[in-house]
């Protein structure tokens, strides 16, 4: 549409820099900037809503039928071109078929680290609980054999001292 090259960016660049001034011309670029960024939005939204127009019209369907049927038509005036697109096809879907996804190895080792990492959380929850209740079991029989050990020896005669 527009062919601007170097030499013509610098032109413009000089005259716009005699014409508005040092002073107000990164205002005018940044201005000038906003303005072709609106358009290329705007053109962007058209050619998407023409698009999608097209679309549901099945537009579409109609050049996929008439691509088809040249296509039939280049096969059969083309044998050699036929034979190629054919090994090309064979081709993209064998490297289709063997593509590597570079996530998959790591959301599945990820995974499995998770789950390990849960399960040594559950087993250490569980050991740390025998030992509470092990040492609360022990602490009970201590109190319960050192009271009987305590009520024992303050049941008996304590040995008198002599008065001499």
């Amino acid at each position: 549409m527009f062919d601007l090259g170097l030499p013509e960016l610098l032109v413009i660049g000089v005259v716009a820099l005699i014409v508005v001034g040092p002073k107000d011309l990164p205002v005018l670029f940044r201005s000038v900037g906003r303005f072709v960024g609106k358009a290329k939005g705007m053109a962007r939204e058209f050619s998407s809503a023409m698009n999608q127009a097209a679309d549901q019209a099945g537009v579409k369907d109609v050049t996929d039928t008439i691509k088809g049927a040249t296509d039939g038509l280049n096969k059969v005036s083309n044998p050699l071109k036929a034979a190629s697109d054919a090994f090309a096809d064979s081709a993209n879907e064998v490297k289709r078929s063997m593509s590597y996804e570079p996530g998959a190895e790591t959301t599945r080792l990820s995974k499995e680290r998770a789950e390990a990492a849960e399960k040594i959380r559950q087993k250490s929850a569980e050991m740390a609980q025998a030992r509470l209740d092990k040492e609360a079991a022990e602490k009970a029989a201590a109190e319960a054999t050192g009271s009987s050990d305590a009520g024992a020896s303050d049941s008996g005669t304590a040995p008198k001292k002599d008065d001499a």
